[in-house]
Parts: C-alpha cells; sequence; structure tokens
C-alpha cells in the first residue's frame, strides 16, 4: 500500500515570549481555515489521542523550549496536526532564536481548495517572516539544497541551485528556500525584492496580499510536483529570479 501523500507546512517567527499567544493564533487560524476542523486533541506517548476540553488555556501552560506539543483533530484515518519547536540562535540567522510552526494534512481535494487560506493563517497567526507549503515528495527533493554530505557541501537534485544553511543568511526576513506556497511577510517582500511589476506578471497572477501586507505567492497552479517539468522549470525560475533566497546574492 502506498504512503498518502501529505502537505508539509512551515513558518519561521521571531522566539516566543513567556505566555505568547501566537500558539493560540496560528492554531485557532488553521481552524478557520480549514472547513470542520477542530485541533481539540493531544497525543499520548503511546501515540493515542487525548481530549483537550481547554486547548487554549493548554496550549499556553506547554509552551516549553520555545515551542509547544503536537495538537491534532483525534482522526487516525484523516490526520491533521501542528505543533510548534525553537529554532536555537546559533542554527537561524544573526544568531537569533525563532519560533517554527509545523503543521502536516492529507494532500487531498479539500486541502488543495484551502491550502493557501491553511498557510495565510498560519503564518499570520505566529507573525512569521516567512513560511511554506509544499506537499511531502516535493520538499525532500528541496531539503537537499542545505542538507550537508559526508564531504560536507550540499547536493541538491534536480538541477536545483545549492542554498546557505540557514545560520548564514544575512537576516530573518530572507526566506531560506522556496515551496509550493510562499509566504512572504511585508518585510520579506522587501528584503527579496517583491513584487517588481515588470518582472514579476506571471507570479502576480498567482500572488494576494496578506491583512498584514505581506503576500502568499503560489509557484504552480496544481501542487508542486518535481517530475513534472513544467513544475520543476517554475521552480527554477522563481530562484533565478530571487537571488536572495537561500543567501545566494552577491553580498
Amino acid at each position: 500500500m502506498s504512503t498518502p501523500k501529505s502537505l508539509r507546512i512551515i513558518v519561521y517567527s521571531p522566539a516566543l515570549v513567556d505566555k505568547d499567544h501566537r500558539t493560540i493564533d496560528s492554531v485557532r487560524g488553521m481552524e478557520k481555515a480549514l472547513p470542520g476542523l477542530r485541533l481539540g486533541w493531544r497525543l499520548s506517548n503511546s501515540g493515542r489521542p487525548i481530549a483537550l476540553p481547554q486547548r487554549d488555556a493548554w496550549l499556553i501552560e506547554s509552551i516549553e523550549d520555545g515551542g509547544f506539543p503536537i495538537v491534532c483533530n483525534g482522526d487516525d484515518s484523516y490526520p491533521v496536526t501542528v505543533w510548534g519547536r525553537e529554532r536555537a540562535g546559533f542554527l537561524s540567522p544573526v544568531g537569533q532564536a525563532q519560533f517554527e510552526v509545523h503543521a502536516e494534512l492529507p494532500l487531498d481535494a479539500t486541502v488543495i481548495t484551502a491550502a493557501a487560506d491553511v498557510l495565510e493563517a498560519v503564518a499570520e497567526g505566529a507573525r512569521a517572516f516567512w513560511g511554506r507549503a509544499t506537499p511531502d515528495e516535493a520538499a525532500v527533493d528541496i531539503a537537499y539544497q542545505t542538507a550537508p554530505t559526508p564531504q560536507g557541501p550540499p547536493s541538491p537534485r534536480r538541477g536545483l541551485p545549492a542554498l546557505k544553511l540557514f545560520e548564514h543568511i544575512r537576516s530573518p526576513e530572507i526566506p531560506y528556500y522556496l515551496g509550493w506556497l510562499n509566504y512572504w511577510s511585508a518585510a520579506a517582500a522587501k528584503a527579496i525584492g517583491f513584487p517588481d511589476p515588470a518582472r514579476d506578471s506571471e507570479l502576480l497572477t498567482r500572488a494576494r496580499r496578506t491583512a498584514s501586507g505581506g503576500w502568499v505567492v503560489q509557484l504552480t497552479d496544481a501542487p508542486l510536483d518535481l517530475d513534472n517539468p513544467d513544475h520543476l522549470a517554475a521552480l527554477l525560475r522563481a530562484y533565478e529570479r530571487f537571488p536572495e533566497i537561500g543567501g545566494r546574492a552577491a553580498p
């Protein structure tokens, strides 16, 4: 039996502080963006869903080590999960720790339709610098753009460019890499030079502003599939257009 495909979301934000309500805002945002979703369960040590009658209070009280534990929809046949963790300062731009929110959802028609809304809701709730939503198979290829090899440097697949490690990016507003759907805060968009009406006409047909003044930018109409030559070409064009992404621009 083949493994069901999933959509993976990650957003990068300023580090959490004590009793930080961005944990609640991100989770509530997901629920509002995906019809019928209720993230009202946590997972036991054995992976069994346990109901959380006071979910929001539990999220605040459970902030630990710069993140929060997994909350889910309690449905093993249609699992939706979200959690947060800290990216340590020594692994982040300019030595500043970050708060990452991760989510995983089934890649079906409902999620594909709502994916841009879900990414926007999680990112705006977390007050993110930037983020992305990408099908799991494409996300693996993209990860190889920064993954070190036994010899040291990354070994990108499919002709994708090598990207700098996160800690070598010059500011937290600059995205480390691209995805199918990209959330860029107003500061991130400014840092990479988006939008330029003359150069971004195609991207702007699949882009929209967010309430905070950021952008959600979609690279391809269908979920990114790097076995599709058109999708791979779209990703390569986007990297060529934005050399700041991944720290590739000349200093």
